[in-house]
């Protein structure tokens, strides 16, 4: 019992050390990105080091220049709005504030009616913790009960202090506001043309994926569902591009004209909305056909894969579309050549010469096995699919 004891300590240890190192080396590709060049690591550098000038910012003006002896209140507050984009800045702000209002006065109350600082705690604390689950605090209704635990917890609960306190807030939702709209306003783009083209490159590889096993024809029920899964991931990057492209327009809100300027954002390198609903159609064709062939592989249910000398055909057609996808994930990265129109004239022969030949093969299953036929007419009804999206899909972009 000791021994296995040991051997459970051991592993633990081990596996601690190997997520302290995993830790390790994930700061020092950060850190690394951000030395490189912009990106998301390069960003948040930008945003925590906002965030401290302005906290500096407002202690200087507070407690040095104006000499409030209660200047805890304006750093604090101008720390944590400095948040992603300036309309969230000023949006947390209102609530922030509101709920700095609400926990001053309730604080107060709450000592003048007890004359007792544990008293005003118990009287005020389940009030406001209440309350903060108000939905139009959002995320900072929590700041209402914190604030009067500050208040009560100085003794200082005067009309003259809370008003002290209020002004401290106000300046600091003032600068931290400021700060983050007027130094570097975060102007969120990079992630939406990355998870586009990350969207664009993983559907390529699911492509080719799919060919390759095909190809070969040796593939089953368990291969079926590893395409199922990695078609299923698809998804999971399609809500990461919906998630970055609504923080692209939260972030573009309130930063017209000068602001915009003193990023110098690139706002007409944005994809068009248009490109995120075709790919997501590209997505939905996707799961449609890995679940078509993992149906045709599922030896208990009535259909059957197709002949493999169609399946090969098959495969070829997907690994060409394969390509396309890719292609637009390199032109959407700016790596991509330009493209050849002859190289386009003769891709766009040879899918359509195998798209006849798979037509022909679906007439002779017809003619042969319903069942067959009736896979491969889905197969292909999915390919025809994909194509037409992903052909002249890279126009005007």
């Amino acid at each position: 019992m000791r021994r296995g004891e040991a051997e459970g300590r051991g592993t633990a240890v081990a596996r601690a050390r190997e997520a302290v190192r995993w830790d390790v080396r994930s700061a020092g590709r950060a850190a690394r990105a951000a030395w490189r060049g912009p990106g998301r690591e390069r960003d948040l550098v930008v945003q925590s080091l906002k965030a401290a000038a302005a906290a500096l910012l407002a202690w200087l003006l507070a407690q040095v220049w104006l000499g409030d002896p209660m200047a805890l209140m304006a750093p604090w507050v101008a720390l944590v709005l400095v948040q992603a984009t300036v309309y969230s800045s000023i949006v947390q702000g209102v609530r922030q504030f509101a709920a700095i209002c609400v926990g001053a006065l309730v604080a107060s109350g709450a000592q003048a009616v007890t004359g007792d600082t544990t008293g005003a705690l118990a009287l005020s604390v389940p009030v406001l913790v209440l309350l903060s689950n108000w939905p139009r605090f959002g995320d900072q209704g929590i700041y209402a009960a914190t604030t009067a635990v500050f208040t009560i917890a100085t003794g200082t609960v005067s009309a003259a202090a809370v008003g002290h306190r209020l002004g401290q807030a106000a300046l600091g939702a003032v600068i931290g506001i400021a700060v983050n709209a007027f130094v570097l306003p975060p102007v969120h783009l990079r992630d939406v043309r990355e998870n586009l083209a990350a969207l664009a490159r993983e559907s390529g590889d699911v492509l080719h994926s799919l060919a390759g096993d095909l190809r070969e024809g040796e593939w089953d029920a368990q291969t079926a569902a590893g395409w199922v899964q990695a078609s299923a991931r698809l998804q999971d990057r399609l809500e990461a591009l919906r998630s970055a492209r609504g923080w692209s327009r939260e972030s573009l809100r309130l930063t017209s004209g000068i602001l915009r300027s003193l990023h110098r954002a690139p706002t007409e390198a944005l994809p068009p909305p248009e490109e995120d609903q075709r790919f997501s159609r590209v997505a939905g064709h996707l799961t449609a056909l890995t679940r078509g062939l993992a149906v045709a592989a599922d030896e208990e249910r009535t259909p059957a894969a197709p002949d493999t000398a169609v399946l090969r055909c098959y495969a070829e057609l997907l690994e060409l579309l394969g390509d396309g996808c890719r292609a637009d994930a390199d032109r959407l990265t700016g790596s991509g050549e330009r493209a050849d129109p002859l190289l386009d004239e003769r891709t766009e022969a040879v899918m359509r010469e195998l798209h006849e030949r798979l037509q022909e093969g679906l007439r002779e299953h017809a003619g042969r096995d319903a069942a067959r036929a009736a896979v491969l007419g889905t197969l292909l009804l999915q390919a025809e699919n994909l194509w037409a999206e992903l052909d002249g899909g890279g126009q005007g972009r």
